[in-house]
């Protein structure tokens, strides 16, 4: 507990911008939902065919991993704030859109044969008998749809959209639980307070008649007025408020800026601040950090529309999954067609190599190394059927490794589990697995002190980090020329490990790390 509080007194004021983000981008995405799917849920009540139609694409909208959605949006809404809240609409929509459609649908059909007699019209009834009778069921799509927005927002930090998804993911990085918990615990408040919120002024405006006998309250009319002004004042404040705040602050961004991206694991947001810092500190140029983009299939759409400007990434994932490139174990041919390959394909120039190869390697506990003799890959290949392997997914899938692994070497593991990444580093120490994948920068293979195996087969790819920037760049900021190159080669695989496993272990900001590391260079 004692670690957790001084987290939260390091970190408060970034974690109170963080949940101000989050409140902004639900709130946004709650109001437009409420607006979209209440239209929808009266206008498919007049037509059950469309109503069924219209219901079934948001029942299997809801079944699209929101992650995946999250991707396919960015090559044509960019990233950030935009596809996040389009996320989490079309999640909030289903319980808006059924319970609308359910509460009209369920009003007694000879209510509105008497409304009609007496002469109202269509929307006279809708606005006075439809929707008060209905008024329960709409409040309670919205408090599930509202609530459900708050959870779905913490993905929106893999798309650069901020909030205190983007404080999670840096717990999961380092196998913090205490940060973990710094941006689980407000997401928790927050939507317990969105709920207590709109339960307030669901009492507050649902009609005495409609409610329980027992739940009947006499109450004055002024008395009556007074709490459904201070229910949806709250509301407003809750909800409404954030929203203006964050369409002003989007209106009002400085288009003329540097957008410096950055993958969302931690040696990314490190090189990120990296070239921030040296940026701001040699140059006018204004510059935006947009973090915590989840990997390749975020940050090359968002490269291609213009979302980002610069990020750094691997040769050895550029090649093959955007260049499509058959794999290599030459480090320098890779590189050079690599460079090539961006250019000519996508317009983007390739630095120089940073200094620092971030390769697969197979890692291994020292007492599993001392019982089955590992040392080298090799003697790994021999010893497989005997070992469990938990490994990251891509590693299990991707045709460069564990299947040309098994394919080239006839390699098959006792067992193979397919494990998150900061999971196999818990999984290889508890025992469960003897095997793991890991990079040659990763911090916690310093913690754990795991034993990394030799690959004298020369069998994994290269994985030289370079920075990878659009064409315009330095049209619009030539000075940039003379600027960026200052870190190609500059970072050995061991300076780069060393600052990872400060912000992992021991707990640095990343910022903190590239200061420090700007300053020992002599670059600041």
């Amino acid at each position: 507990m004692s670690e957790f509080l001084t987290q939260f007194m390091e970190r408060r004021g970034e974690l109170l911008e963080l949940t101000i983000e989050h409140m902004e981008m639900t709130s946004l995405a709650v109001l437009a939902s409420l607006i979209v799917g209440g239209l929808i849920g009266i206008a498919i009540t007049k037509n059950d065919k469309a109503a069924a139609i219209v219901i079934g694409i948001a029942n299997l909208m809801q079944s699209i991993p929101s992650i995946g959605l999250l991707a396919f949006m960015v090559p044509f809404v960019g990233i950030g704030q935009k596809p996040a809240i389009i996320m989490v609409v079309i999640y909030a929509l289903l319980p808006i859109i059924k319970n609308t459609y359910t509460g009209i649908t369920g009003i007694d059909p000879k209510l509105l044969e008497a409304a009609s007699g007496i002469g109202l019209s269509k929307t006279q009834q809708l606005l006075r008998i439809q929707l008060p009778l209905a008024l329960p069921f709409i409040m309670a799509g919205i408090r599930i749809s509202a609530v459900t927005a708050v959870g779905t927002v913490t993905i929106a930090a893999f798309a650069g959209a901020g909030g205190l998804g983007w404080m999670i993911n840096m717990g999961l990085n380092a196998n913090d639980a205490n940060l973990v918990l710094l941006g689980a615990i407000p997401a928790c408040l927050l939507a317990l307070a969105v709920d207590f919120v709109l339960g307030k002024v669901e009492k507050a405006i649902t009609p005495e008649g409609l409610k329980p006998a027992d739940k009947i309250v006499y109450m004055p009319r002024r008395k009556r007025l007074v709490r459904q002004a201070v229910a949806l004042a709250l509301c407003a404040v809750l909800l409404i408020v954030p929203s203006v705040s964050s369409l002003v602050r989007s209106l009002s961004k400085d288009e003329n800026r540097l957008l410096v991206g950055a993958q969302n694991f931690t040696e990314g947001m490190i090189l990120g601040d990296i070239y921030v810092e040296l940026i701001e500190t040699r140059t006018d140029i204004p510059v935006e950090r947009v973090y915590n983009l989840n990997g390749l299939m975020i940050t090359m759409p968002a490269l291609e529309n213009g979302s980002i400007d610069m990020v750094t990434d691997y040769t050895g994932m550029l090649a093959p999954q955007v260049l499509h490139l058959p794999m290599d174990t030459n480090p320098e041919r890779v590189y050079e067609n690599v460079r090539t390959g961006m250019k000519e394909q996508f317009g983007f120039e390739v630095s120089e190599p940073l200094g620092f190869s971030n390769t697969y390697v197979l890692a291994v506990t020292e007492e599993t190394a001392r019982t089955y003799g590992l040392t080298t890959l090799s003697q790994l290949v021999q010893q497989a059927p005997s070992l469990r392997l938990g490994a990251t997914t891509s590693f299990l899938i991707r045709e460069d490794l564990l299947p040309k692994l098994k394919a080239e070497h006839g390699v098959q593991f006792k067992e193979e589990r397919g494990l998150d990444g900061n999971v196999r580093y818990q999984a290889i120490l508890s025992g469960e697995v003897e095997v793991t994948d890991a990079y040659e920068t990763d911090a916690l293979l310093m913690k754990s002190g795991l034993h990394c195996l030799e690959d004298d087969m020369e069998f994994f790819p290269p994985y030289q980090c370079v920075n990878v920037i659009r064409g315009d760049v330095y049209e619009r900021y030539p000075e940039l020329r003379e600027v960026l190159p200052l870190l190609d080669n500059a970072i050995s695989t061991e300076e780069m490990r060393e600052m990872n496993y400060k912000v992992d272990v021991e707990g640095m900001t990343t910022q903190e790390v590239a200061h420090e590391f700007l300053v020992e260079k002599g670059l600041v």
